[in-house]
């Protein structure tokens, strides 16, 4: 079930968009505390975002291009502003829908199905707290920065982040990555979790990999 988060401040408008795509089987979050809205939406990994512009605090647009610098969430636009520049600056900052309210629900449904569909095909993401990867390349993003990891320490991170934030038995890395431990060297895992701290360090991420002793390995990311 998709994840859908309302940034809204009017509380009767939020309330009626929470039911419209309750409605249609998405799950739901409405941001209702403006105080760190950034925080509050990343924590609930949205799978989209319906974002107003005129918000106490950070407007929508400044919202927009923070979420857009650090995420790959796709973002719409529902405000009641239906002037021509603010649509081009929203799609500028990297919005990827605009409508104006009143919008009825089933465009507003029609729009959000499409931009979740699009986004499901074109990429096959794992998220875990501000880290992304796109799996099919390997590449790492966490807000500004990115790296590309090579196929072994790729994998590693694709496991440690699909089971975030919960311990990965070494024998089970080792045989997601080997097929087994019967012909592999005990000291392998060690050299390939080395290198991949290694690599994500010149990221700031080499601490997130941690080892629990007699265990495995997990992620530990600090959200913001």
């Amino acid at each position: 079930m998709s994840t859908i988060v309302i940034v809204e401040d009017d509380s009767y408008l939020r309330e009626e968009l929470e039911h419209t795509f309750t409605k249609e089987g998405y799950f739901t979050v409405g941001i209702s505390s403006f105080n760190e809205p950034e925080k509050e939406i990343l924590e609930n990994e949205p799978d989209l975002i319906i974002l107003d512009i005129n918000l106490p605090g950070k407007s929508g647009f400044e919202l927009c291009r923070w979420l857009k610098m650090r995420t790959s969430v796709p973002i719409l636009i529902l405000t009641a502003r239906d002037a021509l520049t603010d649509e081009l600056y929203a799609l500028g900052l990297g919005a990827d829908e605009f409508l104006t309210k009143p919008c009825h629900p089933k465009r507003l449904a029609a729009r959000t199905e499409r931009l979740l569909n699009t986004y499901k095909n074109v990429r096959n993401l794992v998220r875990a707290g501000d880290v992304i990867m796109d799996a099919d390349t390997y590449k790492v993003t966490c807000k500004k920065k990115h790296i590309m990891l090579p196929e072994t320490e790729g994998k590693i991170l694709k496991t440690l982040m699909e089971h975030y934030p919960h311990v990965v038995g070494k024998q089970e890395i080792t045989a997601m990555l080997w097929g087994g431990e019967e012909y592999v060297d005990e000291n392998i895992l060690q050299v390939n979790m080395a290198r991949l701290r290694k690599n994500l360090d010149r990221i700031g991420l080499k601490s997130i990999v941690k080892t629990v002793r007699g265990s495995g390995y997990c992620l530990e990311v600090v959200k913001r």
